[in-house]
């Protein structure tokens, strides 16, 4: 009894691990980041903005444990290669990757959506989750036939993969591609114990969504609708990043966690 209590307490301890956050400076990546470096975990966010990876440096310090920001970007393959390199370098081990960085521009109507419109989305939401979960996986399978199986990969989409909105098939298109890239590598990686989920979150505070949270007309016909009430923050993303990285997790693979209020299906 006294073991299985002990296993219990000690689930959700990341002591010990290394988890790296993409776009982990603002939003839904510093909630995650926040709630892995409460766990014990060491932390590596990637950013592109240097003030706001001052200010979450910061902010996971108070935490108390191993924290570093780079400035990454997660468009660029060989930057990744070498953003992981550096961490692997100076740590040794990485055992989760959360591909969380992502823009969103103006929504057009379907018939002015360009080439370069699709081209930009792609390229950060589409290819920089491809080559930051690539890249971990790399060193996690290389792990794995050294004897030390397992790792976690996270690729954030959102509830667009999922329902329609209109005038943003273009952010639509690449999270939609990130859910469906997920649950295949997670059926490729499974051998080497590696999980590989997918996050669709709903309406959250960050930069990303500034406008739209001034906006009356929105939060009167949109925000109105989620039958939690209100916006989600990012810290409401904290336990996900923790379970996902911890053993809890270990047999949960191939999954779309939608994270959203209930606003998806009311």
């Amino acid at each position: 009894m006294e073991n299985g209590e002990a296993r219990v307490e000690n689930l959700f301890d990341l002591t010990g691990k290394v988890a790296l956050v993409t776009g982990g400076n603002g939003g839904i990546g510093v909630g995650m980041a926040e709630g892995l470096a409460k766990h014990g975990a060491t932390v590596v966010v990637w950013g592109q903005n240097e003030e706001k990876n001052a200010r979450a440096l910061e902010r996971l310090k108070a935490q108390g444990g191993e924290v570093r920001v780079a400035q990454v970007n997660v468009a660029d393959e060989d930057a990744v290669k070498a953003g992981v390199k550096a961490i692997l370098d100076e740590f040794g081990r990485l055992d989760q990757a959360i591909a969380n960085a992502g823009i969103s521009i103006r929504r057009k109507d379907l018939f002015d959506i360009s080439i370069d419109d699709f081209r930009r989305m792609e390229d950060i939401n589409l290819h920089g989750v491809l080559f930051t979960l690539r890249e971990a996986a790399r060193h996690m399978i290389e792990r794995c036939k050294a004897g030390d199986p397992g790792g976690s990969l996270v690729g954030i989409a959102s509830t667009a993969a999922v329902h329609g909105a209109a005038r943003n098939e273009h952010y639509a298109a690449t999270k939609g591609a990130v859910v469906t890239m997920c649950r295949a590598m997670a059926v490729e990686l499974a051998r080497y114990k590696i999980s590989v989920n997918s996050i669709c979150p709903g309406w959250v505070r960050s930069d990303m969504t500034a406008g739209a949270q001034a906006w009356d007309k929105f939060n009167e016909n949109v925000i109105s609708r989620v039958p939690m009430g209100g916006w989600a923050e990012g810290t409401d993303f904290s336990a996900i990043a923790v379970y996902l990285a911890s053993p809890a997790s270990r047999f949960h693979t191939g999954d779309t966690l939608v994270i959203d209020g209930a606003y998806t299906i009311f």
